[in-house]
């Protein structure tokens, strides 16, 4: 199953993706300038996902790409796919696991993990 994963931009706005069960990243919101906002638009789309359109591109280089609608909304862009099939598998994970999918936040500052420095410390003093 796949997951959101709330973090946050360089300019300290807030974003969500969407990765798959194998944890590849297959499509980034837009920014959002307070987090709760994130989670509004997650759970409206997980609701609302048999509205959602894709609209498939190819790019200058060559690669595939789609921008998810929510709506007349745009909602989200995906990463690059080389193939349009691997496009297509995309769009199928989103609609088969994204309304069941679980919301993550990473957007605080804080550490996930401790520095290596004090498990390497921590380690040489047992």
């Amino acid at each position: 199953m796949g997951a959101f994963v709330i973090s946050r931009r360089f300019n300290d706005e807030y974003k969500f993706t969407f990765t798959s069960r194998k944890g590849k990243v297959i499509f980034t919101s837009l920014s959002y300038e307070l987090r709760f906002e994130c989670e509004e638009d997650i759970q409206r789309f997980k609701v609302n996902i048999d509205l959602s359109k894709f609209l498939k591109f190819k790019g200058s280089g060559g690669k595939y790409f789609f921008k998810l609608m929510l709506g007349d909304v745009h909602f989200a862009t995906s990463r690059k796919y080389t193939t349009e099939l691997l496009l297509q598998k995309g769009i199928k994970e989103i609609v088969t696991y994204a309304s069941k999918s679980e919301i993550l936040d990473f957007s605080s500052n804080e550490a996930i993990f401790e520095d290596e420095e004090v498990v390497e410390d921590e380690i040489e003093m047992e």
